[in-house]
């Protein structure tokens, strides 16, 4: 099943447009894990077990992986292939290379870690595009314009953002996604008006201060297909460090789901 038909279904059938960040920074890992022979993985296989009905993605974020050393890519390989394979996995890499580098960073997302979509970096232009869209059943989300104060420094300067966008509105829409931050208030239903039928991912909201009423309001296309997953990750997953870690995330992301939806159905009645 490709990354298009796994976000469909996933929406239907959890109700969902939450994206679990599985940021897992073996620093914050809760003390009763510690112990444990992979504690990443054993923290992320509870977090997978008590959220699983509650998402519409995850997305690990490949740096805290690396970070770890060979234990952690053990756990991210662990993870990807514990999650349930109807659920979407989005690998946060922010990769961005010319063309027969990018062919081999697809490959090897794809391919080797089997990640259902990746984050990419486009600032070297559509040489990062051409490779992925050679595989049909995979997925990339563009940075567009993201939810750190600084990406001004760039993205915003010469309206970079709008022609990311504009690019991103000419490839398949069941290919290519676009990351807009929830932070970029002003520029939320500017972006949905630039790319109408193109899938956002949002991050964030929670800790960063962004509004999930106003990404539904803004961001979100149509009622009944509003073509976001809206990102959380330390507002979930480290939300409680004692043994009631998992609960608190199943809990919390639950909480999240029902906002949203609580929004879309406001949307509705606009």
């Amino acid at each position: 099943m490709s990354f298009w038909e796994k976000y469909q279904e996933i929406i239907k059938r959890n109700k969902s447009y939450v994206c679990v960040g599985l940021d897992s920074d073996i620093s914050k890992l809760p003390e009763c894990l510690k112990k444990d022979k992979n504690p990443i993985f054993s923290f992320n296989k509870e977090i997978i077990d008590y959220t699983k009905d509650y998402v519409g993605a995850y997305k690990p974020n490949f740096a805290f992986y690396l970070a770890a050393g060979k234990l952690g890519l053990k756990a991210l390989e662990e993870t990807i292939d514990y999650i349930p394979s109807y659920i979407p996995i989005i690998l946060d890499v922010k990769t961005g290379d010319i063309g027969n580098t990018m062919e081999q960073y697809a490959s090897a997302f794809y391919e080797i870690w089997k990640c259902d979509a990746i984050t990419v970096n486009p600032l070297m232009g559509h040489d990062v595009y051409k490779p992925l869209l050679s595989f049909k059943d995979n997925f990339f989300f563009s940075l567009a314009l993201t939810s750190n104060p600084t990406s001004a420094d760039y993205l915003k300067r010469e309206d970079l953002y709008k022609a990311i966008a504009s690019d991103l509105t000419a490839l398949p829409v069941n290919q290519a996604g676009a990351v807009v931050g929830a932070t970029n208030s002003n520029e939320l239903g500017l972006l949905r008006k630039l790319m109408p039928e193109t899938l956002f991912l949002v991050p964030g909201i929670g800790a960063q201060g962004g509004s999930v009423e106003e990404v539904v309001k803004f961001a979100g296309a149509k009622p009944d297909d509003l073509r976001i997953l809206i990102n959380s990750s330390r507002g979930i997953i480290f939300k409680d460090s004692s043994s009631l870690f998992a609960e608190t995330a199943e809990r919390e992301a639950d909480k999240l789901r029902k906002e949203i939806n609580s929004y879309i159905e406001a949307k509705k009645t606009q």
